[in-house]
C-alpha cells in the first residue's frame, strides 16, 4: 500500500488572520484613551455650566434654576457624561485600549436630541424673545456653556466615540418623550400653585397659557414637536449613513 503524500496547503488555503480592531471602525473612533480625555474635559465643562447657572459659583444658590428644562437637560447630560467616563475607564482596564466604550448607543442618542432640544429652543424662540425685550446680555459665558456648549459637546461625543447604525426610525417620536415628560410636570406644578420666578406659573413663554390660551400654547408645541422630531429624523439619517460608510470601508 502506498503512503499518501500530505502537500502543504497553499497560503491562500489558509484562513485569514482576523485583524484587530482599527482605530476607526463602525463609524467611532475606537481608541479609548481619547474618548476618556475627552469625556472628562466634558464633564468638567458641563458641572462648571450648572454650578454658574446655579449660582453655585457665587455662593449663593438659586434653588429655581432647577425647575427649567435647561438645568434639567443639564444635569442629564452630566449624569450621562460621568455614566460615560466609568465605562469608559472600566473597559480600559478589562479589555484595553482599542474599541468604543457605551453603555447603549440608542441611550447616546436620547441624551444627545434632550439637549438639542435646549439649544434649538434657545436660539430660535427664547434668544430672539429676551432680545425684543431689551435683555443685551443674551450670550453670556453661562448661557453659552448651559444652552450651546454641552449641546455640541454630546453630539461630538456622539459623532466621535458612539458605534454608529442602532437608531431606528421610531426613535426620534420616542426622544420626544422627554421633554413632554417635562412639560406634563410644568403644567401640573404650576396648576397646583408653583412658581417659576415670583408671580410666573409657567416655565418659559410659549407655554404661558395665561399669555397665549390654551389654543396658542398648542400651536407652539406642535409646531415644534414637528420641527424636533425633522431633528431627530436628521441624526436617524446621519447614524444609518455613517453606519453605511464604515461597511463600505471595511469590505475594502
Amino acid at each position: 500500500m502506498s503512503k499518501a503524500v500530505v502537500t502543504p496547503p497553499a497560503a491562500s488555503d489558509l484562513p485569514a488572520m482576523e485583524p484587530g480592531p482599527r482605530l476607526l471602525s463602525r463609524a467611532a473612533v475606537n481608541w479609548r484613551p481619547l474618548a476618556l480625555a475627552y469625556r472628562v474635559i466634558a464633564l468638567a465643562i458641563i458641572a462648571t455650566g450648572i454650578a454658574r447657572n446655579a449660582g453655585i459659583v457665587d455662593g449663593a444658590i438659586d434653588h429655581t434654576t432647577f425647575l427649567y428644562y435647561t438645568m434639567v437637560s443639564n444635569l442629564l447630560c452630566g449624569g450621562w457624561t460621568l455614566l460615560l467616563v466609568g465605562r469608559t475607564i472600566g473597559d480600559l482596564r478589562r479589555v484595553g485600549s482599542r474599541g468604543t466604550s457605551t453603555p447603549s448607543a440608542r441611550w447616546s442618542g436620547a441624551v444627545m436630541m434632550a439637549i438639542t432640544v435646549t439649544m434649538l429652543i434657545y436660539l430660535v424662540v427664547l434668544v430672539p424673545t429676551r432680545f425684543d425685550a431689551g435683555d443685551t446680555d443674551v450670550f453670556s459665558l453661562t448661557d453659552n456653556l448651559i444652552h450651546i456648549v454641552t449641546p455640541v459637546l454630546l453630539i461630538v461625543d456622539w459623532l466621535l466615540f458612539v458605534p454608529k447604525g442602532a437608531f431606528r426610525w421610531g426613535d426620534p417620536v420616542l426622544w420626544t418623550l422627554i421633554p413632554y415628560a417635562y412639560l406634563a410636570w410644568a403644567f401640573v406644578y404650576g396648576a397646583l400653585g408653583g412658581e417659576f420666578v415670583t408671580g410666573q406659573r409657567y416655565p418659559y413663554p410659549f407655554v404661558d397659557v395665561d399669555a397665549l390660551g390654551i389654543p396658542g400654547v398648542t400651536q407652539w408645541i406642535i409646531a415644534l414637536s414637528i420641527a424636533l422630531i425633522a431633528v431627530g429624523f436628521v441624526f436617524v439619517v446621519l447614524d444609518r449613513a455613517l453606519a453605511a460608510l464604515a461597511r463600505r470601508t471595511a469590505g475594502r
